[in-house]
C-alpha cells in the first residue's frame, strides 16, 4: 500500500484534531498509510508542536508570525522544517494528494483554492470558502482533476445518499439542525445570553465561532448556500428541519415520494472517514449508533422569528453576486464582537442585516473583479468595514 500524502489545514482546531485522531486509528489497524506533507495552525503553538513531533510533517506552519520563534524553539533539534505567515499558509496544500480544509472563516479560501488548482482531493470542512467563491472553487477542482468532498455532517450525508443519475428527480434537499443551545429559549432570554452559554452546544464539540453560528442558526444559513453550490440546487429546493438528537444528518427527498436519510452518531470522524476513502469505505473502530437506545427521533420546523439568520441567508442566495460573501464576512465580525462582549447575542443578526442593507444601497454587493479570489476578498473587505461601522453605532453591552 503506497502512502498517501496529506495536508491538514487547521490541524489544532476540532476538525483537525479529529482528522489526526482518525488517521492515527486507521494507520494502527493497517487500513491506510499516510505521510503528512504539512500541518497548519493559527495560533496554538503548543498543540501544533506536539502534533509535529508525532507526525513529522515535511513542513509545520503557524499562521501567526509572532509565534514562529516559539514554534522553532519547541521543535529545535528535531530536524523539522517550519514556516509562518499567510504566504506559507496559502501554499500549504499544494503537492498533497488529500487536503483537510479546516481553517475557520474566509481565511481558508486562499489556501483551499490553491490546493484545488493543484489537483488535490479537498475534504472541505470550511463552509465559508464555498460561500464566498463556490462556483470558482468547484470549477478549479474539476479543471485540475481533483475533487471537493464535503465534511460538514449535513453535506456529507447528502453526498452519500444523492444518486448522481437521479439529481434531476430531487424534490428537496433537507438539512437537519440541532437547534443549538437556545432552541427552547425565548427571544428575551436570548437577548441576555452570554458567550459561555452560546458555545455550550448540546451535541457537538466544536470551536467557539461555529458554536455561536449554531446558536444563531447562521451555520445552517451558510450550509444552505454551500449545499446550493455543491449539489447545483436552487434555493427553493433547500429546506431546514430542526432535529435535536443529531442522529439524522440530512435527507434527500425525491419526486417519487422516497426520502433517503443518512444516520450516525454526532462524531465528526465519520464524515472525515467518508471524505478520506470515498468512493470506498474506511475500516476503523467507528462508534456505531444504537437506535434502540436513542429511542425516539423528533423533528420540528425552525422558528424564523427567533432565528432570523435563516431568512438572511435565503435572501443572500436569491440576491447572488457578492451577497453570500458579504453575509459571511459580516457574520464573522459580529460573532467576534459577541465573543468579545462588545455586542449582544441578538445583535449578531442585526449587524449582518444592516451591513447587507448598507452595502446594497451603495452597490458594494456586485463583485468588480474577474478573478474569483480577488472579487471575493474585495466584497469580504467591504463587508467587514461596513459591519465594523454598524458595530460602532450599537448601544454598549452592559
Amino acid at each position: 500500500m503506497a502512502p498517501r500524502y496529506i495536508s491538514v489545514l487547521g490541524s489544532t482546531g476540532s476538525i483537525g484534531v479529529s482528522t489526526l485522531d482518525l488517521l492515527d486509528q486507521v494507520c494502527a489497524v493497517g487500513s491506510a498509510e499516510v505521510r503528512i506533507k504539512s500541518l497548519v495552525a493559527g495560533q496554538n503553538v503548543a498543540l501544533l508542536a506536539e502534533q509535529a513531533l508525532k507526525w513529522r510533517p515535511e513542513l509545520t506552519i503557524i499562521a501567526d508570525e509572532s509565534r514562529h520563534n516559539d514554534l522553532i524553539a519547541r521543535l529545535k533539534g528535531t530536524g523539522l522544517k517550519t514556516a509562518a505567515g499567510s504566504d506559507a499558509v496559502a501554499s500549504a496544500g499544494v503537492g498533497a494528494e488529500w487536503v483537510m480544509a479546516a481553517i475557520v472563516g474566509s481565511a481558508g479560501l486562499r489556501p483551499i483554492l490553491a490546493a484545488a488548482r493543484s489537483g488535490a482531493v479537498i475534504a472541505l470542512a470550511n463552509k465559508e470558502s464555498l460561500v464566498c467563491a463556490g462556483p470558482a472553487l468547484l470549477a478549479a477542482a474539476r479543471a485540475a482533476g481533483g475533487a471537493v468532498i464535503p465534511v460538514d455532517s449535513e453535506h456529507s450525508a447528502i453526498f452519500q445518499v444523492l444518486q448522481p443519475a437521479c439529481i434531476s428527480r430531487v424534490r428537496r434537499l433537507i438539512l437537519t439542525a440541532s437547534g443549538g443551545p437556545f432552541r427552547l429559549w425565548s427571544k428575551d432570554a436570548m437577548a441576555r445570553a452570554t458567550p459561555a452559554q452560546a458555545v455550550a452546544h448540546p451535541n457537538w464539540s466544536m470551536g467557539a465561532k461555529i458554536s455561536v453560528d449554531s446558536a444563531t442558526m447562521m451555520n445552517k444559513g451558510l450550509e444552505m448556500i454551500e449545499a446550493s453550490y455543491l449539489f447545483d440546487t436552487p434555493e427553493a429546493k433547500i429546506d431546514v428541519l430542526v432535529h435535536p438528537q443529531s442522529v439524522v444528518h440530512s435527507l434527500v427527498e425525491y419526486q417519487d415520494g422516497s426520502t433517503l436519510a443518512q444516520l450516525g452518531p454526532p462524531d465528526m470522524r465519520a464524515p472525515i472517514a467518508c471524505a478520506y476513502a470515498w468512493p470506498d469505505r474506511l475500516p476503523w473502530p467507528a462508534p456505531a449508533i444504537d437506535l434502540a437506545k436513542v429511542g425516539a427521533l423528533t423533528f420540528e420546523a425552525p422558528d424564523p422569528v427567533r432565528f432570523p439568520a435563516l431568512t438572511l441567508a435565503r435572501d443572500a442566495m436569491k440576491r447572488g453576486g457578492g451577497a453570500p460573501a458579504a453575509l459571511n464576512a459580516a457574520n464573522e465580525i459580529a460573532v467576534a464582537a459577541f465573543l468579545g462582549r462588545r455586542a449582544g447575542f441578538l445583535d449578531i443578526t442585526k449587524i449582518v442585516a444592516e451591513t447587507l442593507e448598507r452595502m446594497d444601497a451603495v452597490g458594494e454587493l456586485a463583485p468588480k473583479d474577474n478573478d474569483p479570489l480577488d472579487a471575493a476578498m474585495a466584497v469580504d473587505g467591504a463587508a467587514r468595514r461596513r459591519a465594523s461601522e454598524v458595530l460602532s453605532q450599537l448601544e454598549p453591552v452592559l
